[in-house]
């Protein structure tokens, strides 16, 4: 009788294993298939297009011919291209200026609205919205707002403070300027992290600062910087990316110009790809982009070991 009730135990035991190890398998062929439309795009819309411009970046190629292998000419020939170098230097200039107002500004923005004050809903969708806007679409909007001759902005600085307004777009000073305050109007993916990251903090911490009398500034940079400084380095880096691939704007409303000011180098390598048609040398331009945003992105989280705190640090 026990050997039976003990060999019952154990076909019973095998069948729960069996229903198990089914119920995992099918869990994964479940999620592979979910996951399998993803992986098909990636492989031919991103991975491949990624492998093929490393390839074509050591030819000649120009769409007609087929491609030439030519080591590194194209590689070297970048830097000693003038429109290159200057391309460069513009979208350096628009990082250095975009990359400390959007950080600042989009934190500022989250701290305000994470006050409980009437209408608070409104005014988070309100900041949020110019975000998810068309990028063609704001581009016309601030050419419009900012258009020197009748644009609403000088307008007012003429009628209200009496003061003439600048070239804006048309001005070689002024034109990157207005690309970085175009930009700031749509920092709204940059301030909802913020705020979720804020809405997350412990308050405990607050209560026993303001016992101990700590002040505004004292919970600000002793409180809310250390335990969020890991979302301000996501939304550092994730700045860079986008302020060294911004083309959009300057394709809509300056087209490089004036006097190629605002000639950005995604703008320079989609002239290059698409109106002259050197596929090669484009590609070379990609990998050159691809490795300064890297070495940037790298450059941030080393820096960032003495400055991040994490909340599971050894």
């Amino acid at each position: 009788m026990k050997k039976k009730l003990s060999k019952n135990k154990n076909l019973h035991t095998n069948n729960q294993k069996t229903k198990t190890k089914n119920l995992k398998r099918r869990e994964e062929i479940a999620f592979w298939l979910f996951l399998s439309p993803w992986i098909i795009g990636f492989i031919f819309f991103t991975g491949g297009p990624i492998i093929a411009s490393l390839f074509l970046s050591f030819t000649e190629y120009n769409i007609i011919n087929p491609p030439e292998y030519s080591g590194f000419k194209n590689f070297m020939g970048l830097f000693n291209d003038s429109l290159f170098l200057k391309s460069l230097g513009v979208t350096f200039y628009y990082a250095i200026l975009t990359i400390p107002f959007t950080i600042i500004i989009g934190l500022a923005l989250a701290l305000l609205l994470n006050q409980k004050i009437k209408g608070q809903a409104f005014f988070r969708t309100m900041f949020y919205a110019p975000s998810i806007i068309s990028g063609v679409s704001v581009a016309f909007l601030w050419s419009w707002l900012l258009n020197p001759d009748f644009g609403i902005v000088n307008s007012v600085l003429d009628s209200v403070f009496g003061v003439s307004g600048p070239g804006w777009f048309t001005d070689t000073k002024t034109v990157i300027p207005s690309f970085v305050l175009m930009q700031l109007t749509s920092l709204g993916g940059t301030m909802i992290i913020f705020l979720a990251s804020l809405q997350s903090l412990p308050q405990e911490l607050y209560e026993a600062t303001a016992i101990d009398g700590g002040g505004p500034l004292t919970k600000f940079f002793h409180i809310t910087v250390p335990l969020i400084s890991p979302v301000i380095l996501f939304n550092i880096i994730m700045t860079i990316i986008s302020s060294f691939q911004v083309f959009t704007q300057a394709y809509v409303i300056t087209k490089g110009g004036p006097n190629w000011m605002s000639y950005f180098y995604v703008y320079y390598l989609f002239d290059t790809a698409f109106s002259e048609f050197k596929i090669g040398y484009a590609s070379a331009q990609a990998w050159v982009l691809f490795t300064i945003i890297f070495c940037f992105t790298m450059l941030s989280l080393i820096v960032s070991k003495r400055y991040v705190h994490y909340e599971y640090e050894d």
